[in-house]
């Protein structure tokens, strides 16, 4: 008589269920998933109302766990999944936050350029032109810059929110300069201002 996987690996312990996953036991992750899943979701969901990006979220969690399974060293399980989704719930939602102010901040340039001169029409295109460049810009630098330029942290706080050291922020913010400078070389003249205070 044999029994299904799950009701074996049920009877394992977490620390059990850890050392198999390194040992790249699908079964005991399964389990774990099994035995996780619910909780992990349910204070996503919480935090966030929203099932999809919940779901989404912890899917990503899970992923995550198998993919780096030899790469990470877990004390406690139930702590280290509920630490993990709380993070990336904060993270999710401080992204969420950028996008939302930088939405108002164009809405705003928008409308605050809606007289019909020639400065006031080559703001606006100079703001389209801005949006299109720092959405061009590769995942980590963007990042960097958002933080920077629209929630106006310092290099050292940057360097301290995303573990990175000050001068890999440093680095991004030249490598964004240098990237949206190109893509905007041919509005350069009204942007000298802008570059001018970015340290």
């Amino acid at each position: 008589m044999s029994s299904s996987p799950i009701r074996f690996y049920a009877s394992w312990n977490d620390a059990a269920l850890l050392e198999a996953i390194v040992q790249d036991n699908r079964g005991a992750f399964a389990e774990v998933y099994e035995r996780y899943w619910y909780r992990v979701f349910a204070l996503a969901y919480r935090k966030l109302k929203s099932r999809e990006t919940a779901e989404e979220l912890v899917q990503e969690l899970f992923a995550t766990l198998w993919h780096k399974r030899a790469e990470q060293t877990i004390a406690q399980l139930d702590h280290y999944l509920l630490a993990a989704i709380n993070h990336r719930v904060l993270s999710y939602i401080r992204a969420h936050r950028v996008r939302t102010h930088y939405a108002t901040y164009c809405q705003t340039i928008r409308v605050e350029t809606t007289h019909e001169t020639e400065e006031a029409l080559a703001a606006s295109d100079l703001t389209a032109a801005f949006l299109r460049g720092v959405e061009l810009l590769p995942e980590k630098s963007q990042e960097v810059f958002r933080l920077s330029r629209l929630e106006h942290q310092s290099v050292e706080e940057i360097a301290t929110h995303l573990g990175i050291t000050s001068k890999t922020v440093e680095y991004h913010l030249t490598k964004s300069l240098k990237i949206l400078r190109l893509y905007l070389r041919e509005f350069m003249v009204m942007l000298v201002p802008f570059f001018f205070f970015i340290r």
